[in-house]
């Protein structure tokens, strides 16, 4: 029983996606043509936000946005962005190579989002953003971070990786924030057949802004206003993604289904099981468990075909790549060491969901072996 498999889960919608790619094969139109314009036209509606700009990945509308608004005027290189400190790396990563300053954040050990009690104390004078994870498809607290983000006058940027179609407080994510980014990662409730993004926001000069970082920095065929990149949605992934968007509704259903089946069925007492904030509408990107046991639970599941994963098992800091590893987050280091992920994509039947949460119930400390 794998954690999740590409090939049965496109199955269902198979035919309409090869229609889809035949359609732009023959349209000769293959950069930021009418696919592109679509997509991003009908994600915007979806989001109910005014503008969405389609780009290479979700690293990328992260980055693009933080390129914006220094370009815009609005942060300078060494400025401050708060992020929570047990995200994925690419979070980060996009700050620090936009030239800013990540700092980071402990997470609330129950939501696995930033602990907003945590926010007001790290903010200097060089603050300009909070950088909020949605992680694992689980709206952050966004009230309080906006209460916080206007009284320091800072901008709310949300990284929706992982959030297609959440809600809190009936707002969807995407449009909780000043800007926010979507990866179309195949992995993602709504997954692209290879690498896409795209980026969320009501600002209009943003919006421009980003359309023309993303395309070299060009503002008209021949003139280059900025020093872009190259991170236009490419139109054969703009055109599967139209196909699945239609369904997006659907498998987050199935996936809160199975969520719902977990919640209910998962009494073992050395579980601890996800915790949703009120008010909020999570879309299950994952199904995050704690236990102290965590590598002899996965070891005792895996016996039985039972495929899990761990999102994520190194935290950030530790990584080489961003030069932290002198720093201590002690709630993310103990996160990292007891979180699982059990199996939520969409296809599993009534009996799979049951013979996993059988396993589970059925473990003890020690009957790994």
């Amino acid at each position: 029983m794998p954690n999740v498999d590409f090939s049965i889960s496109n199955t269902s919608i198979q035919d309409e996606i090869i229609r889809a790619c035949q359609n732009v094969i023959q349209s000769g139109q293959y950069i930021l043509g009418k696919e592109v314009q679509l997509f991003e036209t009908e994600y915007a509606n979806y989001c109910e936000t005014q503008y969405c700009i389609g780009v290479g990945s979700g690293l990328d509308a992260l980055t693009l946005i933080f390129k914006a608004y220094i370009e815009l005027g609005l942060m300078e290189v060494g400025d401050d962005v708060l992020v929570p400190a047990n995200t994925y790396i690419a979070t980060i990563m996009s700050i620090k190579t936009s030239g800013l300053n990540p700092i980071l954040i402990e997470p609330n050990i129950n939501t696995y989002n930033i602990d907003t009690s945590k926010i007001a104390s790290s903010i200097t004078k060089k603050t300009r953003a909070i950088c909020v994870v949605h992680l694992y498809g689980g709206m952050a607290d966004m009230s309080s971070i906006w209460q916080i983000a206007k009284q320091y006058n800072l901008k709310v940027i949300e990284d929706a990786a992982q959030a297609h179609g959440a809600k809190y407080n009936d707002k969807l994510a995407g449009n909780c924030g000043d800007a926010a980014a979507f990866s179309f990662y195949p992995t993602k409730n709504l997954g692209a057949i290879g690498d896409a993004g795209c980026v969320t926001t009501n600002d209009q000069s943003l919006n421009e802004c980003i359309r023309q970082l993303r395309d070299y920095g060009r503002s008209s065929r021949c003139e280059f206003k900025y020093l872009g990149m190259n991170s236009r949605l490419d139109e054969l992934q703009a055109a599967i993604l139209r196909v699945k968007l239609k369904y997006l509704d659907e498998y987050n259903e199935k996936r809160d289904h199975i969520a719902q089946a977990y919640n209910a069925g998962i009494k073992n007492k050395l579980i601890k099981q996800p915790f949703i904030i009120k008010n909020t509408k999570p879309v299950w990107h994952q199904y995050v468990i704690q236990c102290d046991q965590r590598d002899q639970l996965q070891a005792y599941l895996l016996k039985f075909g039972i495929v899990t994963d761990i999102h994520y098992p190194i935290p950030p800091h530790y990584q080489p790549a961003l030069n932290m590893i002198d720093y201590k987050f002690p709630i993310s280091e103990n996160l990292h060491k007891r979180i699982l992920s059990l199996p939520i994509w969409g296809v599993l039947n009534q009996k799979d969901i049951h013979f996993i949460i059988q396993k589970i119930e059925s473990f003890r400390s020690g009957n790994e072996k």
